[in-house]
């Protein structure tokens, strides 16, 4: 079983209505975006980010880190924006000192996620590589929109978000193993919670996107200025903690992250 959640992790992490939303919407892969999202206890911590490669595929990277220790991993997933969606080329997941590194090729490139999606939306990912101690190994997961919630998180309340069920099967010549994992994703946010079937519950506790209000970058005097002339309404875009009504809260959230891509 670790096995298989050493590679349905890193696949499925970086991986709402019946109104059919753009790929673009609810994973913006725009270079510089930031998620940071932590366990409900606070001892583990991933970081993504979408970074530049020189090329039109993006490098959408994760690195886990275990708190108050140096133990951290990083997986890197090299995707592309496309009109049918989010397309993976490939992915290079660290496997620990046992397993090793393993590079997962994707001819033609894959469904990440596919565009437009809506509720009860499926598609399949398959995949094989080599993993040392283990030679030839295949990972097959089903990925299906199986309801629209909302979800708290310390970042936030976000809206309307897909909730993604993603049944994974690992295989090779010694085991066969079965996972089933969750992933909610908010429109113009992205990931913002995660359940692992262990029952470990990963939550957003920061993003750019959250406080970027204006989508230009950076968070500025622009965004304080824009949330400020919308003080006392109930505008979504303003509406950085999520409360319902955009008020003192939000300018504070915006004040205290100025200039900033990194969390706090």
């Amino acid at each position: 079983m670790r096995v298989n959640s050493l590679f349905v992790l890193p696949l499925s992490l970086l991986l709402i209505s019946s109104v059919a939303m753009a790929a673009q919407n609810y994973y913006p892969m725009d270079i510089g975006n930031v998620w940071v999202l932590e366990n409900q206890d606070s001892t583990e911590r991933s970081t993504y980010t979408v970074e530049a490669t020189g090329e039109q595929v993006r490098l959408l990277k994760m690195t886990t880190e275990t708190l108050g220790t140096d133990v951290t991993t990083t997986n890197r997933a090299f995707v592309e924006d496309t009109e049918d969606g989010i397309k993976i080329h490939k992915i290079i997941a660290d496997l620990g000192t046992v397993f090793g590194v393993a590079n997962v090729d994707f001819s033609p490139p894959a469904t990440f996620f596919p565009s437009p999606m809506k509720l009860g939306t499926s598609w399949e990912l398959e995949a094989t590589t080599e993993v040392n101690l283990l030679g030839p190994v295949t990972l097959t997961t089903n990925a299906e929109v199986i309801a629209l919630e909302d979800v708290i998180t310390p970042a936030g309340t976000f809206k309307h978000c897909f909730k993604i069920r993603l049944r994974s099967k690992t295989r090779s010549a010694l085991l066969t193993s079965r996972s089933t994992l969750y992933q909610w994703l908010a429109p113009n946010i992205g990931p913002v919670r995660i359940e692992t079937d262990q029952d470990i519950v990963f939550e957003l506790v920061y993003s750019n996107l959250i406080y970027d209000v204006t989508g230009d970058g950076i968070i500025n005097i622009l965004d304080l200025t824009f949330v400020a002339s919308r003080i006392g309404q109930p505008a979504p875009e303003a509406d950085v903690n999520g409360d319902g009504i955009v008020n003192i809260l939000d300018l504070v959230l915006i004040a205290q992250h100025f200039a900033s891509r990194l969390p706090p």
